[in-house]
């Protein structure tokens, strides 16, 4: 429709740029929107305003001149001028309908485009170190992660989803700590305890399976115990691969899989990194002090340069980060997004800058970061701030086991990514219309169960069979659902343009409001078949998007509840 409205208003404009009205050789563009309140129509746009002073007239003249320069169409009702030169477009009954036989011709398609032409894109998210289990903070990570990945796939992109683990440094080397002193008969509350050892149980199921000589199988390994308490080496690679399995089972329970697991240790073993500082001291871009080796990032917007070699020989952690970047850079990611942590924010400028530094022909701002905020865990009002299991926080896994892969995904995802979410455990269990996932779910399977009654009364239709003259559909809040569906498409164009998938939750949930709010105005099972199987045709319509919508976020569409 949005298109069809800016068709038309560029005929409008080459009309008046052919009379010299307006300069032939500019080129304009209509930004046509929609309105916010539908007494001033369906869709408006300020090309007039914007086209004026090349006109050299006023803006609600040019404004008149183009509207009566606009292409007969059957597609509006009728066009008026608001205020200093707005073009408000209110379009017919019929045109507000076109939208349901789109979406049940296209099915599954619906919304999707190929704007993005098969361009590779990385998206790399979760990123945790093999360290323990999958915390909430790391869930919201998938949950963004995964839908930010669906949405620009939606888009035609050809998307690469990346785990980097962070098998190297001093937090596994804590690890290899506390699994040797759990296999030595220690306890966190024993005074020879690792000082940073970690205290969860997960740490005596490891200590456990490498005494008894257990095999496991990582993604790119296998790796049998030892069971030997002295072999430090021996249990490190042991836990490690242990810990990565255990992720890797998180995230299935989760509904996510990636297609490259990446190990921060092989940027050692494979010379990258070294090739790197060299890389950076060649280019001019290091200097020495106090026994450290510095990385020139003031010269690149840092507000003080970074250390990248500390006095010990070992590399600060962003040094490593930017070997991979460069990385990613030669497999031919051309758009990398990260989405991580918000405590991850003080690293964007410096591995920006030592990107910069590299002469590697690799673009100012590159790569992009959608950083989350924290997530808290609340029940009964109170927070929830331990797991078990883990020791100190809540799991990935204890949110699933309480309510649910759909609610856990759908929560996690569904507020903007820079502001603190809180996980209301209640509220995600319960079956009102306050939880939106739940209310969500409701409104496609309301529109399963109204076929059921129609199959048990000897009418049958097909999952996306459009019967019935759809001009019957004459009341606003039919006709306020179609211009709801008509926005799905640009939704999704946005969404995944703007990195913000919080926006098809917010959709999704002001879809499933009008439908439940219609469905129980106006019945649809009716004597009437005529207006019954118009109205049939528009529910088979919202049911398609919203399963089409549940999707994206990695969340069901159930036909029962």
């Amino acid at each position: 429709m949005k298109e069809t409205v800016s068709d038309l208003l560029q005929s409008a404009l080459a009309a008046l740029q052919s009379e010299g009205t307006l300069p032939a050789d500019q080129t304009y563009t209509p930004q046509v929107g929609n309105t916010k309140d539908k007494s001033h129509g369906d869709y408006a746009c300020n090309i007039a305003l914007v086209a004026s002073k090349a006109a050299g007239c006023p803006p609600r003249k040019l404004a008149e001149a183009l509207v009566e320069k606009l292409p007969d169409s059957k597609a509006v009702e009728k066009v008026e001028i608001a205020g200093p030169g707005f073009i408000n477009f209110f379009m017919s009954t019929a045109s507000a309908f076109e939208v349901v036989n789109s979406i049940l011709d296209e099915a599954e398609s619906f919304g999707r485009n190929t704007q993005g032409k098969g361009e590779k894109v990385q998206v790399e998210f979760v990123s945790a170190n093999p360290t323990g289990p999958l915390h909430v903070g790391h869930g919201r990570g998938a949950a963004i992660g995964d839908c930010l990945s669906r949405l620009l796939e939606a888009n035609g992109y050809d998307v690469t989803r990346e785990f980097y683990y962070n098998d190297a440094g001093a937090q596994i080397n804590n690890l290899a700590l506390s699994v040797q002193s759990r296999v030595k008969g220690l306890s966190p509350e024993d005074k020879d305890w690792p000082a940073d050892g970690y205290r969860g149980d997960y740490i005596v199921d490891v200590a456990k399976a490498y005494l008894a000589g257990e095999t496991v199988t990582a993604d790119d390994r296998q790796v049998a115990a030892k069971a030997d308490p002295e072999d430090r080496d021996a249990i490190r690679e042991f836990a490690v691969a242990y810990l990565r399995r255990e992720q890797d089972l998180d995230l299935k329970a989760f509904g996510v899989e990636f297609d490259v697991y990446f190990l921060e240790s092989s940027l050692y073993e494979e010379g990258k990194v070294e090739a790197t500082v060299k890389r950076l001291q060649e280019n001019g871009y290091t200097y020495e002090h106090d026994g450290a080796l510095w990385l020139k990032t003031t010269e690149f917007g840092d507000d003080k340069d970074r250390v990248m070699r500390k006095k010990d020989g070992g590399y600060t952690y962003f040094l490593p980060d930017v070997a991979y970047h460069l990385d990613k850079w030669q497999r031919g990611f051309t758009t990398v997004i990260n989405e991580q942590g918000a405590d991850h924010h003080s690293t964007v400028t410096r591995v920006r800058a030592g990107l910069q530094a590299l002469n590697a022909g690799i673009p100012e701002g590159w790569p992009d970061y959608v950083l989350h905020q924290m997530v808290m865990v609340t029940r009964s009002g109170q927070e929830v701030k331990i797991s078990k299991r883990a020791g100190s926080y809540v799991t990935v896994r204890d949110l699933i086991d309480e309510v649910g892969r759909d609610a856990t995904r759908f929560f996690l995802a569904a507020r903007r990514v820079d502001s603190q979410l809180t996980f209301d455990i209640d509220l995600a269990r319960s079956q009102t219309n306050e939880n939106p996932v739940y209310y969500i779910q409701y409104a496609h399977a309301r529109i399963c169960s109204v076929l059921r009654k129609m199959a048990e009364e000897g009418v049958t239709r097909g999952r996306n069979e459009s019967v019935g003259d759809l001009s019957l559909l004459t009341l606003d809040e039919e006709k306020e659902l179609a211009n709801q569906l008509a926005k799905y498409p640009e939704l999704i164009a946005n969404s995944a343009a703007l990195r913000e998938p919080h926006h098809l939750a917010h959709y999704l949930r002001d879809l499933a409001g009008q439908f439940h709010t219609y469905y129980n105005a106006h019945k649809v099972l009716i004597e009437d078949t005529s207006i019954r199987d118009a109205r049939v045709s528009l529910y088979l319509a919202i049911r398609q998007v919203i399963a089409n919508g549940l999707d994206l976020m990695g969340v069901s569409a159930p036909e029962e509840m």
